[in-house]
């Protein structure tokens, strides 16, 4: 059974860093995208960061580049994702996204197969 599970959310205060990590559990995902999304309250998932494969690119948002940071740990299996500069307009659930469909490209939520709970990333004064 896989399963992913997010940690390191938090309140932050505007400025403020938060690092979040996914441990996925139940398959390597070493050979497949995985990623960073998030959503915030009456709005649609959108892509923050991710990569496809071991050596492959990393892709960000315009609105976290410079900022954020996404990272993989191939023998943990464990994605992570450095959040400095945040603004309250980060405020949101953050959710980790594994094993991206062929046909859908990075960025696009409903291609991905395998999804964790979401961490509350709230950035407020």
């Amino acid at each position: 059974q896989v399963q992913l599970e997010e940690s390191g959310g938090g309140l932050v205060q505007p400025g403020g860093s938060l690092r979040l990590s996914c441990v996925a559990s139940g398959r390597s995902f070493s050979s497949n995208a995985m990623a960073w999304f998030r959503q915030a309250p009456g709005k649609e998932r959108t892509f923050v960061a991710g990569s496809k494969w071991r050596g492959g690119s990393t892709y960000y948002a315009d609105s976290v580049k410079g900022r954020f940071s996404f990272s993989r740990d191939y023998a943990k299996n464990t994605v992570f994702l450095q959040m400095n500069t945040l603004k309250p307009e980060d405020t949101a659930v953050y959710y980790c996204a594994a094993d991206q469909k062929s046909e859908y490209s990075i960025a696009t939520a409903t291609g991905y197969n395998y999804w964790g709970q979401g961490t509350q990333v709230t950035v407020s004064s």
